[in-house]
């Protein structure tokens, strides 16, 4: 799903550029696709979808694509790709509402059109400082020197610079008084990613539409009624009774390879709480 998105975004931009050449002045598809207060205020709601699929240069599409090529794989093997796609999109959606939110605020500042995938990449990148905040992240300063911080360290980072991005041209701030970024929109995928991993938001989303490579699965057939009132009734001991070894071989491992087949936001009240126990009693050790 990551490099399909990566693709898509590609495409897109060389769809712009050979509509309407290299003026990005006198767009008639930024006009209609773009993010926009005057759009929104006429009921264009689907403009929170297409502008994320827009970019002003190359260079705002090669820095989108890197982000989202770097980070969504990550976010793709905890989540799974429909869920990851869900992500990036309601990051960019709801990024963009609070764009327009500032813009209808203070039209002077921040009323001008948006476009670019950035929220959404910002939604990943918190989705996953939220998810494994220690883990450590390589940046690369100008492309050439290395520097290595946790990454809820970036998060940090991230979300000081939108919001200073925002009270700047506000507060009259030097340095931060003037920008053609849309901290908004940044400020608003960040504080999705950071929701949909602590409160779990649609944790399940159906995409069935987006299946461009794969095939489509037939609906598991269910056992008929009569023959599982037949089935002999089997007695278990209980989870708590059984031996270290065959409570991870019995308990943990099939919620394990759940986890690594749908994602962690799959899981049941009921898994959720065994796998508390086997936490607590690995702890006893």
């Amino acid at each position: 799903m990551t490099a399909i998105l990566c693709v898509t975004l590609a495409v897109c931009y060389l769809a712009q550029m050979i509509v309407h050449g290299f003026d990005i002045d006198d767009y008639w598809v930024l006009r209609w696709l773009a993010l926009s207060k005057s759009g929104m205020a006429h009921g264009l709601v689907y403009q929170l979808l297409t502008y994320q699929f827009l970019h002003g240069s190359f260079w705002h599409l090669l820095m989108n694509v890197l982000g989202l090529y770097f980070v969504g794989r990550a976010m793709e093997e905890v989540l799974g790709g429909r869920v990851m796609l869900a992500l990036f999109l309601t990051s960019g959606a709801i990024g963009g509402l609070l764009h327009v939110a500032l813009g209808f605020a203070f039209p002077f500042i921040f009323g001008a059109p948006v476009v670019g995938a950035s929220a959404g990449v910002f939604g990943l990148v918190a989705a996953f400082a939220t998810r494994v905040p220690d883990q450590p992240i390589t940046w690369l300063i100008f492309f050439v020197l290395p520097v290595t911080f946790k990454a809820k360290v970036l998060l940090l980072i991230e979300g000081c610079i939108a919001l200073l991005g925002i009270l700047g041209p506000l507060l009259r701030l030097p340095y931060f008084d003037q920008s053609n970024v849309a901290h908004g929109a940044h400020l608003g995928g960040m504080l999705t990613g950071m929701a949909w991993i602590r409160w779990g938001m649609m944790p399940r989303p159906s995409f069935n539409f987006w299946r461009p490579f794969g095939s489509n699965r037939p609906p598991r057939r269910e056992a008929p009624r009569a023959t599982l009132k037949r089935l002999p009734k089997i007695a278990s001991r209980p989870a708590e009774e059984l031996p270290p070894a065959e409570f991870i071989s019995r308990e943990v491992d099939p919620i394990l390879e759940k986890i690594s087949a749908r994602g962690i936001h799959s899981l049941t009240a009921q898994e959720r709480k065994i796998l508390e126990a086997a936490r607590s009693r690995m702890a006893r050790r």
